[in-house]
């Protein structure tokens, strides 16, 4: 039976692998790299650092940096690292998800910890300009 993650068992290193599908482009890319989740009082500063590739074009560095704070109601409040809010999304569900406007976009993310401590992050992303899917796997490195 698959059991629910705990906000500091995201503590650590995560290999991660990202399926990029851009629909308005009609192009198709991958992320690979490392996601490290580094713990300090209530929260886990998150930083993924990698290669990011399209067919045809040369692969570049690409990196990110997130908050996640525990927040009071046992959910995972993401920030982004210059503290703007992000989304929340639940730790109480095997598939939890949340949304972000950034009007005019539209970001929603579902999130799969059902084989856990492998999870995964599926994101649809829609806007005047944008209309992709993300598909990240991460797996616990060690």
């Amino acid at each position: 039976m698959a059991r629910l993650p705990r906000f500091e068992d995201f503590a650590g290193r995560w290999r991660l692998e990202r399926k990029i599908t851009d629909r308005r482009a009609g192009t198709s890319g991958r992320f690979e790299g490392l996601a490290t989740m580094r713990a300090r009082e209530g929260a886990l500063d998150y930083l993924e650092e990698g290669e990011l590739s399209f067919a045809g074009k040369a692969p570049l560095a690409a990196s990110r940096r997130y908050v996640w704070r525990r927040a009071e109601n046992g959910a995972v409040d993401v920030y982004f690292e210059d503290g703007r809010f992000f989304l929340s999304f639940p730790l109480d569900r095997l598939m939890p998800d949340a949304t972000h406007v950034c009007s005019p976009d539209l970001y929603h993310v579902t999130f799969d910890f059902t084989d856990w401590p492998e999870w995964r992050a599926k994101w649809r992303v829609v806007g005047p300009r944008k209309d992709y899917c993300l598909s990240a796997t991460y797996r616990r490195e060690g």
